[in-house]
């Protein structure tokens, strides 16, 4: 599983390789059941995670109690919280392991140390969070231009995998919309495919 994150981490670092092995052999990596929630809505992060296996969910509940998915992360991906150097910032959302996971575990506390260690690391983790901040600007001005069935479609193309891993009423709420009109959405895109 680390050769993951050692094939991840080369993308983005001038570490050599026996500096990037010795990282990621310090690096915690943990094991996860779905259902485990990672972080609380009105909490202070603490860690952050890079997804090795599985699927975890961000949401947050709005003010008419109402769950309101904001992303999914899976292999490959980070999961970054970037209000973290805000000193006792709460969260404004949850994350919740959606199956069984295998996360690496990063600690806010230690990432200091081991920057100290690494001077370069801090370089490679800037780069790391500006690549997913500019896919999160993509995807934000991609989705507030697009209709219901644009984003399905979106979604199909950039990231399939989903519409099996996730529970459809979660899909939807990503998307914006009821279950309902996700399943008429579906109904269309997927007859007009078969033609």
């Amino acid at each position: 599983m680390k050769s993951i994150l050692f094939k991840y981490m080369s993308q983005f670092t001038s570490l050599n390789e026996q500096e990037q092995q010795a990282i990621v052999e310090d690096i915690l990596v943990k094991d996860y059941k779905k259902g485990t929630v990672l972080l609380r809505q009105g909490e202070v992060p603490a860690k952050c995670y890079f997804v090795l296996k599985g699927c975890v969910r961000q949401y947050a509940i709005d003010q008419a109690g109402k769950e309101v998915t904001s992303n999914f992360y899976t292999e490959e991906q980070a999961v970054s919280i970037f209000n973290r150097h805000q000193h006792n910032q709460l969260s404004a959302y949850t994350l919740t392991c959606l199956e069984d996971c295998v996360l690496v575990v990063g600690d806010f506390q230690a990432e200091n140390d081991i920057i100290l260690q690494y001077p370069p690391l801090e370089t490679m983790i800037r780069k790391m969070v500006e690549e997913n901040l500019g896919h999160v600007q993509d995807e934000w001005t991609s989705f507030i231009a697009s209709s219901p069935e644009e984003r399905y479609q979106a979604l199909l193309r950039k990231r399939p995998h989903l519409v099996d891993r996730v529970p459809q009423h979660q899909l939807a709420s990503y998307l914006g919309i009821t279950p309902e009109s996700l399943s008429r959405i579906k109904k269309r895109v997927h007859s007009r495919d078969a033609r």
